[in-house]
């Protein structure tokens, strides 16, 4: 700025002392000295609007690497397992509630309801895998929302002492949607040892 304003007092006093120049026997058109000044100054100006357009387009993309960051920042990681003995089978469809945490970073997931809320916009993936004896069904279902999205099933057989099914999705979520697993009335699960198990975690952030 002081240096802008340095150029234009330079300008001004050239241009007065061109116009009292007594000596001077004809008008001339621009004088040597003030035409290079208002050619460098003119020069100057392009490159300080060079300068400009460049700083717009750096801040810009500071902007987005900051976002990008803060994308970064966001960890939602989770997994439990069911724990106790054997669940169910009971008379109605029953929500299962994974108590014993693994892990838990973002504390999206409940280990009191069962239930993980999305913190933030973006596209989840959930897995679940469940064990059971062979002498009952076993049929889970993952709940986004009201809506079953994908199942686990194993049908009960007196030849099979124990039977194994999973199942896994991607999921798109909004903040504050629900996902959850539900098991089906006359079915059961073990949730001894580590088999019976809940996970999901952020892919990215929308």
């Amino acid at each position: 700025m002081n240096f802008v304003i340095l150029c234009y007092t330079l300008l001004f006093y050239g241009l007065t002392f061109a116009q009292s120049d007594d000596n001077a026997t004809e008008p001339k058109p621009c004088y040597p000295d003030i035409c290079k000044l208002l050619e460098d100054f003119g020069a100057l100006t392009e490159k300080v609007n060079s300068v400009e357009t460049r700083l717009a387009h750096c801040e810009t993309k500071l902007k987005d690497t900051d976002t990008s960051l803060k994308d970064e920042r966001t960890k939602i990681i989770f997994s439990a397992l069911l724990g106790g003995g054997y669940v169910g089978p009971f008379s109605t469809d029953r929500t299962l509630v994974y108590s014993r945490v693994i892990t838990n970073l973002g504390n999206a997931y409940s280990p009191g309801t069962g239930v993980f809320t999305a913190p933030v916009a973006g596209v989840y993936y959930f897995t679940f895998f469940c064990h059971a004896g062979g002498n009952h069904p076993q049929r889970v279902n993952l709940y986004k929302n009201s809506l079953a999205i994908v199942m686990a099933s194993d049908h009960s057989s007196k030849y099979d002492s124990a039977d194994n099914a999973g199942n896994a999705v991607f999921l798109q979520l909004q903040q504050g949607d629900r996902v959850y697993l539900r098991m089906d009335a006359g079915s059961h699960l073990w949730g001894g040892e580590s088999q019976t198990t809940f996970s999901g975690f952020l892919v990215t952030q929308m």
